[in-house]
């Protein structure tokens, strides 16, 4: 005889944010993306409706990176030169969106300016019609420098600028507000950082729409546990009713995979490592499924392999029937 499963019901829910903007709404993307609006822990279908499936972006360049493993250069070839043609084929792969990050130097070492950075975003919006992304090089000092006129320059196009930190944030904050954008909360493992920096950025007067958490994780075997039981904490703290904790989570599996050893180099490792373009690939995707189980409503990734995997993943995941004991 089927046994009836215990349903939990949470007082909170996690905020619904919109990335991008249409035409109609004073952009220029083909469509939008909506993530969150969660009200029970991830895939819990049975207890409620998980309204919005978690989306896969994929991180593209402002130039060909030349710290990036020798399988993803070859993978997305000459494409990487030009980062509208390098959109264009993410959007291909199967892209939900695109995530730009910048370079501290083009090419050739030099500095990358304003400018530079400006005509790398252009370029993308003009190649796709996806929403979009743009990260800093990861320095406070350039990050402001060079995502304020990326804010003003894709006024009304609802992109999210990132990467907001404690020391940093409150330049960001400020031209995503003037420019009607969105901003991504990066901290560093730590559900009570997490949540100081999204009142840090409220308190600027930020709606929590428009704010997505960046609780940072690491790849498969390399401090995943500990991102994993961050994530699933605050997600937990959000559903308790924890208004600070109630946003969307964005993830960085593609990052993290690839920086790894198993992913990253093919020679002088076990043979019982295996063939290394399927190891590579199965490192990113492991990273990715597991954190969607902790609760990632975005997930940045760069093989489109990996996009292919993770979106069947997710296909299956949503489509889980209500389960029955017995």
């Amino acid at each position: 005889m089927p046994i009836e499963i215990p349903k939990d019901k949470w007082p909170g829910e996690v905020h619904t944010v919109t990335i991008g903007a249409t035409e109609a709404e004073g952009g220029t993307r083909a469509k939008t993306v909506t993530v969150g609006g969660e009200k029970a822990l991830p895939f819990m279908h049975f207890e409620a409706e998980m309204p919005y499936a978690p989306v896969v972006a994929i991180e593209i360049k402002d130039r060909k990176p030349n710290d990036w493993s020798a399988l993803l250069l070859e993978e997305w070839g000459e494409v990487m030169d030009a980062p509208g043609a390098w959109a264009k084929e993410a959007e291909a792969a199967g892209a939900d969106l695109i995530q730009l990050s910048l370079s501290p130097t083009d090419a050739a070492g030099n500095p990358t300016t304003p400018e530079m950075a400006v005509t790398a975003v252009q370029s993308v919006l003009r190649s796709t019609g996806l929403p979009l992304l743009v990260f800093g090089p990861g320095q406070a000092d350039l990050d402001n420098e060079l995502l304020v006129p990326v804010a003003e320059a894709a006024k009304g196009e609802r992109i999210v600028l990132g990467i907001c930190e404690d020391k940093n944030y409150r330049t960001i904050v400020a031209a995503a507000m003037a420019n009607g954008h969105l901003v991504n909360a990066r901290s560093p493992m730590d559900v009570n950082l997490a949540k100081q920096l999204n009142i840090l950025i409220s308190d600027m007067s930020m709606p929590l729409d428009r704010i997505i958490m960046d609780p940072t994780t690491g790849a498969l075997g390399y401090g995943i546990e500990y991102g994993y039981s961050a994530m699933e904490r605050l997600r937990l703290a959000a559903l308790q009713g924890d208004k600070m904790t109630q946003l969307p989570m964005l993830v960085t599996p593609g990052f993290e995979a690839w920086k790894t050893k198993e992913a990253k180099v093919g020679t002088d490792v076990p043979p019982e490592w295996g063939d290394w373009l399927n190891r590579a690939i199965n490192w990113e995707t492991l990273t990715a499924v597991t954190l969607l189980e902790s609760g990632a409503d975005i997930l940045v990734l760069r093989h489109p392999e990996t996009v292919r995997r993770v979106k069947t993943a997710i296909a299956e995941l949503m489509a889980v029937a209500e389960p029955v004991i017995g």
